[in-house]
């Protein structure tokens, strides 16, 4: 059976990745799963430049087929931050909470019409051959006004989907990856691993 290494030690993110990716005649793997801890800098400026950086790293690494993604929530009110600092944003330690209360101040008495936000995932395939492939996908969304639901991780409690009337970490987890940014961005990666696996 074929092996995949899905680049994170994100267990939230190794839950929706198995998920979607188990129609696949293969195993996936996370860093953790293998033993593997590498620090690798990040110093993309755009989501799909830095999961490729990771992919690449990690598939020189080790040989296998590798994906990285990188993602994040861009907030329209400020100027699209976090962005490709979400996991970073006010110091990569910083529990979720803090960074998400500290949002929520910052939008304090912003009107729900200026609240527009999306989370984008970019995922990056490297293959044993050198070749790169990538795959996007976006949520579109406004930041609610107080932290709630506890399926998601991140800054799912304060992503607040009008057409669900919820927000993405008070989604059933088979819901919220038919319509995540990660969801959508895997499903398109799963349709090019098929051709290659």
């Amino acid at each position: 059976m074929e092996k995949i290494i899905f680049a994170t030690t994100n267990k939230g993110k190794m839950k929706e990745v198995r998920a979607i990716l188990s129609s696949l005649e293969a195993e996936v793997f996370s860093l953790e799963d293998l033993g593997i801890d590498v620090n690798i800098v990040e110093d993309g400026i755009t989501f799909e430049e830095n999961a490729k950086i990771k992919a690449i790293e990690i598939s020189k690494l080790t040989g296998g087929i590798v994906l990285a993604d990188d993602s994040g929530l861009e907030i329209d009110f400020l100027d699209k931050a976090p962005g490709v600092y979400s996991a970073r944003y006010m110091g990569e330690n910083t529990s979720y909470d803090i960074k998400n209360s500290a949002i929520l101040e910052k939008l304090k008495n912003v009107p729900d019409e200026k609240r527009t936000a999306r989370f984008v995932c970019a995922i990056a395939a490297a293959f044993p051959d050198g070749e790169v492939r990538t795959t996007q996908g976006t949520i579109e969304g406004i930041i609610g006004h107080e932290i709630k639901g506890a399926n998601g991780f991140g800054y799912d409690p304060i992503f607040y989907v009008p057409e669900y009337n919820c927000t993405t970490a008070e989604l059933p987890s088979e819901q919220k990856n038919k319509i995540s940014h990660r969801g959508k961005a895997l499903r398109l990666m799963l349709d090019i691993l098929k051709d290659r696996i």
